[in-house]
């Protein structure tokens, strides 16, 4: 078990610096939903995204720069509009980190 002040003492990487960012990025339920509608869809998606998130176009836009800028989501220029789609692989630190967390079950601990 670690104790605050090994906490503490544990050097930031940068690796923990890209797993921080990445979570900061996902710790918005607007941003949560986005990546679930690129995930179900096998194409890139366009302004789909401001209809069915139902949000103003604005405030959709400020998220799409948040997870943009994480690396979590990739935008191309189709003209006359920006088709976004997942980088799954940026996710990847992520998913090794809450991996080796091994948090347990909570319900099986009941």
């Amino acid at each position: 078990m670690m104790t605050a002040a090994r906490a503490r003492s544990e050097p930031e990487t940068d690796e923990n610096a890209v797993i921080a960012a990445v979570a900061k990025a996902l710790s918005h339920p607007a941003r949560i939903a986005i990546l679930q509608l690129l995930a179900r869809r096998d194409t890139c998606v366009g302004c789909d995204i401001v209809e069915e998130i139902g949000l103003a176009q604005s405030t959709t836009s400020e998220h799409l720069r948040i997870l943009k800028a994480a690396g979590i989501i990739v935008g191309e220029i189709e003209r006359p509009r920006v088709c976004y789609s997942l980088n799954v692989a940026a996710l990847g630190p992520l998913r090794h980190f809450l991996g080796v967390l091994r948090v347990p079950n909570v319900a099986a601990t009941r």
